[in-house]
């Protein structure tokens, strides 16, 4: 006597593999399965993609805010841009990457967890409720290591702060990556990975046409330093800690416990007061001035100095430390306001 097996369970024992391979036939009567993925691979790679929108998106605005304030400079020829595009958009994966393992696929399986706990279906509810509960958890952590490694702990401002940043970043990642996992998990074709990137694409370059037609119709301005003169830039200047250097019209220059970064032969450059006088005199570049020359003959002090800030309230400066470091000891201009 034969034992005929029940249809819902031969499909449960039959591998996908099996029914599909060649030569296979397919029994009457029973219904092909398919197995389907829990879509986490979907998720990460959806997450991926709209943290490094996100980063483009705001990296470029940032970069468009910075052009009418006070920088440094950006990087000059071809190669340098592509260089430094190529770098941040490396970068910008890893951190993704990163980002979206430690905190949008807790988020997601604690949304869940969850739902599942509670007996309701999962949602992008769900998944919005669970993300500042992880962000929360990301900056105890990371305060708590800041704390240990500094001994003091930072304002409770600076916690919420944080906190709300770090929500609203991982916000839309989060919201994505449970779209496409929840996809995936129901046999549905999901591309979100791609449509974020293409939208990311699209943000991006809208936001690029806005900033050119910003700068270019005259809107904002692109920042430029101070153009100042002989007799501008003649006048006291101070660093504001005691420190000053008086300049003349005529080139005499005297310095009052100004400080002279000098090697001090163990790798760091060390501030010594500099008292004396000496001469200095306007740099030019093309007939327009771009900084001054001072030399202190007393405390060997020599030193050319670029000019930043306003005209109203200008600034000179040099770079001290290893060159790149970016750390300048700059100086102010003492103005005199009428009464």
């Amino acid at each position: 006597m034969t034992q005929q097996a029940e249809p819902d369970a031969t499909a449960e024992a039959v591998p996908a593999d099996a029914q599909s391979g060649p030569g296979a036939q397919k029994a009457p009567g029973v219904q092909r399965r398919v197995m389907h993925p829990d879509g986490f691979g979907a998720a990460y790679c959806a997450s991926m993609a709209g943290l490094c929108a996100e980063a483009a998106v705001a990296g470029t605005i940032g970069v468009l805010v910075m052009l009418s304030r006070e920088h440094a400079g950006l990087p000059h020829g071809l190669l340098a841009i592509a260089a430094v595009v190529f770098a941040v958009a490396l970068l910008g994966i890893l951190v993704s990457g990163f980002v979206t393992a430690v905190t949008v696929m807790p988020a997601l399986a604690l949304a869940r967890r969850v739902s599942r706990r509670t007996g309701r279906p999962e949602g992008a509810l769900w998944d919005a409720v669970a993300v500042p509960v992880v962000a929360a958890a990301a900056v105890a952590v990371f305060g708590g290591v800041s704390a240990l490694g500094s001994l003091s702990l930072s304002s409770p401002v600076k916690y919420l702060l944080g906190w709300a940043s770090l929500t609203v970043a991982l916000l839309p990642a989060t919201l994505i990556a449970g779209v496409a996992g929840r996809r995936v998990r129901e046999g549905r074709s999901v591309r979100m990975a791609r449509r974020v990137s293409r939208d990311g694409a699209v943000a991006w370059l809208a936001v690029c046409a806005v900033g050119a037609a910003v700068y270019g119709s005259g809107l904002v301005s692109v920042y430029q330093p101070p153009r100042l003169d002989t007799e501008q830039l003649a006048g006291t200047w101070t660093d504001g800690h005691g420190g000053t250097v008086k300049l003349a019209e005529d080139g005499a220059a005297v310095a009052d416990g100004l400080d002279n970064y000098v090697w001090d032969g163990t790798g760091k450059d060390r501030p010594k007061d500099c008292d004396g006088s000496g001469t200095w005199k306007p740099v030019k570049d093309g007939g327009k001035v771009e900084g001054l020359s001072l030399h202190i003959g007393s405390c060997e002090l020599t030193r050319n100095w670029s000019v930043s800030g306003t005209v109203k309230e200008p600034r000179i400066s040099h770079e001290i430390g290893k060159p790149g470091s970016g750390k300048r000891y700059v100086l102010t201009k003492v103005v005199k306001h009428r009464k």
